[in-house]
């Protein structure tokens, strides 16, 4: 394929070979710490995927679904299940740093991979400057627990201050002066963490994980006996379109299981460990969620669990106060160890990207004495502390969300186009074939079927143009789903791949037009940013 052109691609023989050789992506001497295994990946992936979803989310997702909420958990995991062994397909072929980036970069070409990076650049980077939001609330509730407090200006954001709040503020040039200064304090401890390197960052997380999922193993028994079966119905209150209001809230607990794989390079095994660390993450946190969530609406109705902390709520309303400090303890430490594992995963992506010259070679600079990328590090600190210290958490879930869900649906697609004839390459795991030929088709047919008058009703021109724009998601989704059922009759595309793009394009169907407006603005700026300087700096562009 030409120098020149916008789809030019890494070459997958080269990425292995170099790797096995000692190299970094094909590109330079790593030198990056292979300390990670199994129960390290999953102990990673636990601890991106337990934390502001199961502490604060999954009561607003409870107040709109009801109980029924818990087949929300399921129907996400099959979707992030789907995703995961995709990834896992790519993680034995390619086990190098760059995650869903490297893996664009091998199928669909160096615009696409842009493309995803950016879009991962927003996963990440808005994904944690609403943990350290969230981090900072549960925070204050530990300090007023034990009689202490920050002032309400020192705590909080110009959008959320109160009059009293902008009174007590000191002003400078008559501009209050309102920061969240346990939310940016946070960030950089964390990012020193990521800093100094993976084995500090791996035994943090561990520990952090293991006394997590012991609070909420507790919170879970103990809950149970408090449980009231009658408020379990109706179990879907509001009807399944309730169930799928939670959607945002509840894939955005789920996110953090590919950030697992921006960390091939510090793997023992990578072709044999990263897919087994996603899969059980993915599989011990869908198990947590679904018991949570049958406790919570359980012990209280749904309707008053629109909360931002509803498991310490819910103990309080059964006079267990104790255990409700408890867990405002373990939400602190859940988030922490969010906000460590996407500040590992982002450096990496950006330092994947710099190797390949899409970005400036400082942001794959690797600490001599550290073997980390410092100062990708860094700027990450920066880009995560700062937006912290004022703004609000609004939207960021959803734009997090469906930041997430394009990788996944690239991820998808890109592994019904790699190439299967890869006799040099020993592969530990390896995703496999169910001819979707008839499936595909067979399932779309019947969803129609079942659902065909929720169908009518989002293709249907009523209502004029403001309630039609809200629904063009849904009909591109509509043509993506028949291009792929005609190519999955002609073509015998694979079944799990195919399942994976359409899920998670339905998921984003759920989410509100003004995000994915904002995500295409996102995009828009990435691209600026390829054309004036990516495209003429790339690795690729330079050779013949």
């Amino acid at each position: 394929m030409s120098s020149n052109s916008l789809f030019r691609k890494k070459s997958l023989t080269a990425i292995i070979k170099d790797a096995k050789d000692g190299l970094s992506d094909g590109h330079e001497t790593g030198g990056m710490n292979k300390v990670l295994k199994v129960k390290d990946l999953t102990a990673m992936g636990i601890a991106a995927v337990i934390g502001a979803g199961i502490f604060s989310t999954i009561g607003e997702a409870s107040f709109h679904g009801g109980p029924g909420v818990s087949l929300l958990f399921v129907i996400t995991a099959v979707t992030c299940g789907f995703s995961a062994l995709c990834y896992a397909e790519f993680a034995s072929r390619v086990p190098v740093s760059g995650s869903a980036y490297t893996y664009s970069y091998v199928t669909f070409g160096e615009l696409a991979a842009w493309v995803i990076g950016w879009a991962l650049i927003l996963e990440y980077a808005i994904g944690n400057i609403a943990v350290a939001i969230s981090w900072s609330g549960y925070f204050n509730n530990l300090l007023s627990g034990i009689g202490l407090s920050l002032p309400d200006w020192l705590a909080s954001n110009y959008d959320s201050a109160t009059p009293e709040t902008i009174a007590a503020a000191p002003h400078i040039a008559g501009i209050p002066f309102i920061v969240n200064l346990p939310a940016f304090l946070i960030v950089l401890l964390v990012t020193y963490l990521a800093y100094v390197g993976i084995q500090e960052s791996k035994k943090s997380a561990n520990f952090m994980v293991a006394l997590k999922i012991l609070v909420i193993l507790f919170v879970i028994v103990v809950g149970f006996f408090y449980v009231n079966k009658a408020n379990w119905h109706p179990f879907m209150p509001n009807g399944f379109s309730g169930v799928l209001k939670g959607v945002s809230a509840v894939f955005f607990a789920y996110i953090g299981f590919d950030a697992v794989s921006t960390t091939a390079e510090e793997c023992a095994n990578p072709q044999r460990d990263l897919p087994k660390g996603m899969i059980y993450s993915l599989i011990i946190c869908t198990v947590l969620y679904i018991l949570i969530s049958l406790v919570l609406t359980g012990m209280v109705p749904y309707y008053n669990l629109k909360v931002n902390d509803p498991l310490a709520y819910v103990f309080t309303q059964v006079n267990l106060p104790w255990i409700s400090y408890l867990i405002s303890v373990s939400a602190v430490v859940a988030t922490t160890s969010v906000l460590l594992v996407f500040q590992i995963g982002q450096p990496r992506i950006w330092m994947s990207m710099s190797r390949d010259g899409l970005l400036p070679k400082r942001f794959s600079k690797i600490h001599p004495r550290f073997k980390t990328p410092s100062f990708a590090t860094i700027i990450t600190g920066f880009l995560v502390g700062i937006p912290a210290l004022f703004l609000n958490l609004t939207i960021v879930t959803d734009l997090t969300s469906i930041g997430t869900l394009f990788a996944f649906i690239l991820v998808c697609g890109g592994v019904l186009i790699l190439p299967r004839e890869e006799k040099s390459v020993v592969k530990r795991f390896q995703l496999p074939y169910i001819n979707g030929q008839f499936i595909v088709p067979g399932i779309v047919v019947l969803l129609v079927f079942l659902f065909s008058k929720e169908i009518m009703a989002k293709l249907s021109p009523a209502g004029g143009w403001e309630v039609w724009k809200h629904n063009i998601p849904f009909y591109i989704f509509v043509v993506v789903t028949i291009a792929l059922s005609y190519f999955s009759l002609t073509r015998k595309l694979s079944l799990i791949p195919v399942l994976g793009m359409l899920s998670c394009f339905y998921l984003m169907t759920e989410i509100a037009l003004k995000n994915w407006i904002v995500f295409s603005v996102w995009l828009a700026v990435g691209l600026t940013i390829y054309f004036l300087y990516s495209y003429t700096n790339s690795k690729l562009a330079t050779k013949a």
